[in-house]
């Protein structure tokens, strides 16, 4: 598209991302609520819909809707009933979905973004309410028929609806980032979209920069994955601009994304809110939220990545690409603050956390939950190299590998492998003689001005002492002796 035709418009872009709540049992009944269940094992009268069968809230579903209420500083309602919200699936079995429609168990709040500029943007939300999951159609496994599988229909929904504050599918990508990370955080949802545990429709509308009317609306759905999702948009917008710009006249409808082909494609009209004939669910009484249950929560919520962001930039001095890839997974997160808890070279922890344990994460394909170093066992490596005992290259190369070896101190390890570094005079004029003695071409060139060589005699030294001459006494001591001579 010519540039400059795409810069005459503008994208407005809201979300709706569906996470299913980490409850033990579904929403409305006690069927055991897991993933990678054989098809259809996790199911009962309830779940298939049969006559006379009622329904019972799960409690957990509540106070993990409030959880993430209450970070998104929503308003949360403290009266509220549920609706049916009628529509025919063949894996929605009831023929109906429970859901909530007038009174969402919270509105309002907002989730903070980063843009492309490194600037912060609040994006507005609409609404969060509590539903059910349909089950699941399978059409790739059967040639001639689509399968259907129940163990998710019931599952315990949280729908989080964004305002239209969204400009570009980056900020989309971003958002659903920042989406997923509280989800973990506040434990309520593993956010692995390609389990279908967190899925996302994006409502899409271009417009002339400067206008005030939103444009045509077209739902995409199908996208498993945050990347699809950027590229979805991406595509949509395009494919909006060119209509718009032939003359075409956009429809409001529901398109599906084709990963394959990277474009959308048609699927339906879009429903309106009342071809869904939402009503009262009769078989669920109102539920009521006290201020002290929504007390007790907010007393018992962890630390959320934007806090530990400000924190660690500000108060701890680190970069923000530090910052952020520490904030990123929960677990990383925990490991900084109980490493922290122990030192308070908070840079030099970030290093470790980020440089050989994320390398030694990846080599191994685990997860830092997993990994077999205590905090503490690291924060004394990191102090050994603060008191200058050991050099950082020795406690990579060497100490660090052998901490998985044994249950020794670093400072044991140091001393059993004779790794401590040495500042006595002495022992590192020994090692400086030896070096001047075997490089005595370089030794002529520094005396005529290369005085850059300073670097390679400190390689040398390092070579001949295997790492054990303290590297600020012997830069100083090296430096006497060749201008001495």
């Amino acid at each position: 598209m010519d540039e400059a035709i795409r810069s005459r418009y503008e994208v407005v872009i809201g979300l709706e991302v569906h996470a299913q709540l980490l409850t033990k049992t579904k929403a409305y009944s006690s069927d055991v609520n897991t993933y990678g269940s054989a098809p259809n094992t996790n199911v009962s009268a309830i779940t298939l819909g049969h006559p006379g069968t009622l329904p019972m809230m799960n409690q957990k579903t509540i106070e993990y809707a409030l959880r993430l209420g209450i970070a998104c500083d929503c308003q949360i309602n403290q009266h509220q009933h549920f609706a049916r919200k009628n529509y025919f699936y063949p894996d929605l079995p009831k023929g109906y979905q429970i859901t909530q429609d007038t009174t969402p168990i919270c509105t309002g709040g907002q989730v903070l973004i980063r843009k492309e500029d490194g600037e912060k943007k609040a994006i507005r939300l609409t609404r969060i309410h509590m539903e059910e999951d349909a089950g699941k159609s399978i059409h790739d496994v059967d040639v001639f028929d689509t399968l259907v599988d129940l163990n998710r229909a019931g599952t315990p929904l949280l729908e989080i609806v964004s305002e239209p504050d969204l400009r570009s599918s980056i900020e989309a990508y971003n958002y659903l980032v920042e989406i997923r990370k509280l989800l973990r955080y506040l434990d309520i949802c593993d956010g692995n979209m390609e389990e279908g545990s967190m899925r996302c429709d994006a409502n899409v509308s271009v417009r002339l920069i400067g206008s005030k009317e939103f444009g045509t609306k077209v739902e995409v759905k199908n996208m498993n994955s945050m990347r699809n999702v950027q590229r979805a948009i991406e595509f949509e917008t395009q494919r909006q601009i060119e209509a718009i710009e032939n003359g075409e006249l956009l429809s409001q409808e529901t398109r599906g994304f084709d990963a394959l082909k990277g474009r959308t494609i048609s699927m339906r009209t879009k429903e309106a809110a009342n071809d869904y004939r939402y009503f009262p669910e009769p078989d669920l009484p109102p539920i009521e939220v006290s201020e002290a249950q929504i007390a007790t929560i907010s007393a018992q919520m962890p630390t959320l990545p934007n806090v530990l962001f400000e924190r660690y930039t500000k108060q701890y001095g680190l970069s923000e690409y530090d910052a952020s890839n520490i904030i990123d997974q929960k677990g990383l997160a925990l490991y900084y603050e109980s490493l922290i808890s122990y030192n308070s070279n908070y840079k030099a922890s970030a290093n470790w956390l980020m440089g050989d344990i994320k390398s030694y994460l990846n080599e191994q394909g685990i997860d830092i939950s997993q990994f077999p170093v205590s905090p503490q066992r690291i924060s004394a490596l990191i102090e050994l190299i603060d008191e200058g005992k050991i050099s950082n290259t020795i406690a990579s190369q060497r100490i660090f590998p052998a901490l998985f070896q044994s249950e020794n101190s670093p400072l044991e390890i140091a001393q059993s492998l004779n790794l401590l570094q040495s500042s006595d005079s002495n022992e590192l004029e020994g090692y400086i003689d030896k070096v001047m003695e075997l490089n005595v071409t370089e030794v002529q060139r520094y005396k005529n001005g290369e005085k850059q060589l300073i670097g390679f005699f400190m390689g040398q030294i390092m070579k001949v002492s295997g790492g054990k001459a303290d590297p600020k006494a012997s830069n100083s001591l090296m430096r006497q002796k060749l201008d001495s001579l």
